[in-house]
C-alpha cells in the first residue's frame, strides 16, 4: 500500500513536498525497507531534524545501529526526540553500554532526558547489573521531578531487583503512585529469584485481593517462586487453579516452571511422567530444566533419555551438550564424552564462553572464562586470586573437577575451574573494594556447583557478603551460607 501510494505521490508532483518526503522515509524505515528509505532521503532537497531522526530510527529498527550512530553523529541539529530514539536503539538492541555512554554525551551537551529516555538508560543498567549507575540514574529521575509514571516506576522496579537490591526494588514498588498487572508481576518475579518464595506468595495473594486480573507472566514468576522456594504442592495448587479460576491456558513457560519445580525437587520421575502427558511438544528450555535437576541428583538414566530429545529439538545449543557431558563424566562414561564431542564437531555446534560482569566506580569490567590478556589488570588478579585460594583452602576447600568438560588429570581440570569467569570477577572485585563492601556479580551462564562452593566460602574467610546473578536466579552470599540454601 505504501509503495502505491508513493507511485500517486509521483503521478501528482508531491515528491519534493519535505514532509511527503518525511513521510516517505519513515513509512519506508518502519516496514524494514531501510534501502528505499535512504534512497529518498539522500534525494531530498532539503532535510530537516525529521528526515534525520527518521533514518536513525530505521536503521535502529533493522538491528543496524553502527549506522544509526553514523548519521546520528552527522546530523547538523538534534532534538530530544533524536536523542531518545538512538539510545532506545542501543537498549533494543543489546548495546546496554553505548546506551549509558550517550546518556552521558547527553547529559555533558546540555540535553535534559525526560521519562522515556530514562526507561531505556534505566533498562541498559537492568541488563547489565550496574547499580552504582542505575542509583544515579534513579537520582537524575527524583532531581528532574520527572513524573514517574507506570513504566517507568516498573523499569525502576526491575532495574532494582536485576541490579541485587530487592529490597529497594520493594521500596520504589510500594512508592509507585499507581500499579498494575505488569508492575506486580515484576516484584514478584523479583523477589522469586532472589529466594523470597513466601514473600512472593504474600504479593500475589495481595495483587488478587486488590482486584488485579494477573496475566499470564504473573503466573509464570509465581510459579518460578514456588519453584525457586521447593513449594512443591503450593505450586501445583495455583498451576491448576491458573485456568480453573482464572481461564489461562497453560503456556510453554508455565509448563516449564512446573518441570523445574518437580526436577529441583528431586522428583525427577514426576518430572518426566508431566512432559509425557503435555499436550503439547515440549520445547528446549522444558527438558533443559529437567535435565539440569539430573545433573543435581546425578541420575544418568534419566538424562540420557531427555538428552537425546533435547538434542533433536536444539541441535546447535552448545549447553546442552556441555551439560549432558558432564552428567557423563559425573558417572565416569568417558566414551559416551567423547561420541557427544564428535556430534559437536559434526553438527559444528561451539560452546561460548561464559563470563561475568561487575561494576567498579561507574565502570562495567566483563572477564571471560580463561581470560589471562585482556584485562589490563590480569596479573594483580591472578595474585589475587592465589591469595583467596590459599585463605579458603586453610578451611577445607579442595576444589570440586566434577563439572570439568573434558577427560583430563585432575590437575588440569583445577587449573581449568579456577579460570572460570566469575572467580576473576570476584577476586578484581576484592582488590578495588574496602573490607565489608557488597561484591556484585552478573554471569551469563548456571553458577556451577565448585563456584557456588568456593563463593561460599570467600563470604566465610572475608566476611563479606556477595550477590551473583547467574542465568536463572541471584545467590546471595554471606558468612558461608548461600540464600537458595545450595538448592538450584
Amino acid at each position: 500500500m505504501g509503495e502505491q501510494t508513493h507511485s500517486q505521490i509521483v503521478r501528482f508532483g508531491f515528491q519534493n513536498d519535505v514532509y511527503v518526503e518525511n513521510s516517505l522515509v519513515h513509512m519506508y524505515a518502519n516496514c524494514g525497507f531501510i534501502a528505499a528509505a535512504g534512497r529518498i532521503f539522500g534525494q531530498m532537497g532539503f532535510r530537516d531534524v525529521v528526515s534525520w531522526t527518521s533514518m536513525v530510527a530505521g536503521y535502529c529498527k533493522c538491528g543496524m545501529v553502527e549506522n544509526a550512530r553514523e548519521m546520528f553523529d552527522e546530523m547538523p541539529h538534534r532534538n530530544l526526540f533524536t536523542w531518545s530514539i538512538m539510545i532506545n536503539g542501543y537498549a533494543k538492541n543489546n548495546c546496554f553500554e553505548k546506551a549509558i555512554d550517550l546518556f552521558e554525551f547527553m547529559k555533558r551537551e546540555g540535553v535534559v532526558a525526560n521519562e522515556t529516555v530514562m526507561v531505556s538508560v534505566i533498562s541498559s543498567c537492568a541488563h547489565l547489573g550496574a547499580l552504582e549507575f542505575g542509583e544515579r540514574a534513579y537520582e537524575y529521575v527524583v532531581k528532574s521531578h520527572m513524573t514517574v509514571n507506570l513504566i517507568l516506576g516498573t523499569a525502576l522496579v526491575d532495574m532494582f531487583w536485576r541490579c541485587g537490591d530487592i529490597e529497594k526494588a520493594i521500596h520504589v514498588f510500594e512508592g509507585l503512585p499507581e500499579t498494575d498487572s505488569l508492575s506486580w508481576s515484576s516484584i514478584i518475579k523479583g523477589l522469586a529469584v532472589h529466594g523470597h518464595a513466601h514473600k512472593a506468595m504474600h504479593y500475589f495473594s495481595q495483587m488478587i485481593s486488590l482486584g488485579f486480573i494477573p496475566r499470564d507472566v504473573t503466573f509464570t514468576a509465581v510459579l518460578s517462586a514456588c519453584s525457586h522456594g521447593g513449594l512443591v504442592e503450593k505450586g501445583l495448587e495455583i498451576y491448576e487453579n491458573m485456568k480453573k479460576d482464572h481461564g489461562i491456558e497453560p503456556r510453554l513457560e508455565h509448563y516449564g516452571c512446573i518441570v523445574d519445580m518437580l526436577g529441583r525437587a528431586g522428583k525427577l520421575a514426576e518430572a518426566e511422567n508431566f512432559i509425557l502427558k503435555m499436550h503439547v511438544k515440549p520445547n528446549a528450555p522444558i527438558l533443559g530444566a529437567l535435565l539440569g535437576a539430573c545433573k543435581i541428583y546425578k541420575n544418568t538414566e534419566v538424562a540420557e533419555r531427555v538428552g537425546n530429545m533435547l538434542i533433536k529439538v536444539k541441535p546447535e545449543h552448545s549447553g546442552y551438550y556441555v551439560l549432558l557431558s558432564n552428567i557423563y563424566a559425573c558417572a565416569g562414561q568417558w566414551d559416551k564424552i567423547e561420541s557427544l564431542r564428535d556430534m559437536m564437531k559434526e553438527k559444528l555446534v561451539k560452546k561460548p564462553p561464559g563470563w561475568s560482569l561487575i561494576e567498579i566506580d561507574g565502570k562495567i569490567n566483563k572477564f571471560t572464562m580463561g581470560d589471562d590478556q585482556k584485562h589490563p589488570e590480569m596479573g594483580k588478579i591472578r595474585r589475587k586470586w592465589e591469595e583467596i585460594l590459599g585463605k579458603i583452602r586453610l578451611i577445607g576447600y579442595k576444589g570440586n573437577t566434577g563439572d570439568a568438560f573434558f577427560d583430563v588429570d585432575e590437575e588440569e581440570k583445577e587449573s581449568s575451574i579456577h579460570m572460570h569467569s566469575e572467580k576473576l570477577a570476584i577476586a578484581y572485585g576484592m582488590m578495588k573494594t574496602k573490607p565489608g563492601t557488597t561484591i556484585r556479580i552478573v554471569k551469563n551462564l548456571r553458577v556451577c556447583e565448585d563456584c557456588h562452593t568456593v563463593t561460599k566460602l570467600i563470604s566465610e574467610v572475608y566476611g563479606r557478603e556477595l550477590i551473583v546473578r547467574d542465568r536463572n536466579r541471584f545467590h546471595h552470599f554471606r558468612n558461608g551460607v548461600c540464600s537458595c540454601r545450595d538448592y538450584w
